[in-house]
């Protein structure tokens, strides 16, 4: 699993799917979901939506992460992008190169287990950074893009097609830990959207976020920026259903620059905790 892992990771960090140009990494991805034998979802932008399983009987996971990297080099940008193994610490574009390859490999362990129902996100433009900041490197001089579009064009494609998950974990990379090892849980979305939350949603995240202590007692609950903000007010705007959405992420350092390394370690660690979860969950 941890060797899968590493191997996606280090095959998509070198892709420069860059903001608005997500579409570089589809083939990659459509390779492997296609080995799996997975129905993809038709779905707006550059973003891309797989189903593995269909048992009315069972809950619905989502697993999610974002296929948009921050172009740090500018127009002259290496092709492809540098990665590398150093010590105990891949090095490269690993936001969100690490959360994209956890994702493909737990897609790939979920044909042969018992599982819930599984649903695979892969939204476009998670970052602003580059929107914000240097725009002429996207598409279109950035114009008609907004930070979040993809995670909420995935969340309005599934709410159409009544296929709405109940929960959505996030895999993306978290620099809470400052160059340590470590593993962050957010899970509160609704202190940072829009949305009012309900009881029953507040209920159901609590519960959540108590199976994964149970599983790794030293994950840090904690709270930040990312698509599980968008998919969480998304999900939750209507009366009749409650979907949890809560964000699992491996220490980065440093953060949203040239070179970032995420620990082997803390892979191994995430994949081991979600194995776990999908393994017992009860929604």
């Amino acid at each position: 699993m941890l060797d899968r892992a590493i191997t996606h990771i280090t095959e998509i960090a070198q892709i420069p799917s860059f903001s608005s140009y997500e579409e570089r990494l589809h083939p990659y991805i459509r390779q492997v979901f296609g080995e799996i034998q997975a129905h993809e979802i038709d779905v707006k932008g550059n973003n891309l939506i797989y189903k593995v399983g269909d048992s009315p009987d069972l809950p619905t996971v989502a697993l999610t992460a974002h296929l948009d990297k921050i172009n740090h080099y500018g127009s002259d940008y290496p092709d492809p992008l540098p990665v590398d193994i150093i010590d105990d610490q891949i090095k490269g574009a690993m936001d969100d190169s690490a959360g994209l390859g956890m994702v493909i490999t737990l897609a790939e362990m979920a044909k042969s287990r018992e599982w819930p129902n599984m649903l695979f996100f892969f939204s476009e433009m998670e970052e602003k950074k580059g929107l914000k900041e240097h725009p002429e490197l996207l598409k279109n001089n950035g114009k008609e893009f907004t930070n979040g579009m993809g995670a909420r064009r995935i969340a309005q494609q599934c709410i159409e097609l009544h296929i709405v998950p109940d929960q959505v974990i996030t895999l993306d990379t978290t620099p809470l830990f400052k160059g340590e090892k470590g593993v962050a849980l957010y899970a509160n979305h609704w202190e940072l959207n829009n949305l009012d939350p309900t009881e029953m949603l507040i209920e159901k995240t609590e519960q959540a976020v108590n199976q994964f202590l149970a599983i790794d007692s030293d994950i840090k609950v904690d709270n930040n920026t990312n698509d599980y903000l968008h998919y969480g007010e998304e999900f939750n705007q209507r009366d009749n259903h409650t979907t949890v959405s809560v964000a699992l992420e491996p220490s980065i350092y440093p953060y949203h620059q040239k070179g970032e390394r995420v620990f082997i370690d803390d892979i191994r660690r995430c994949l081991a905790i979600l194995e776990s979860y999908l393994n017992d969950s009860i929604l």
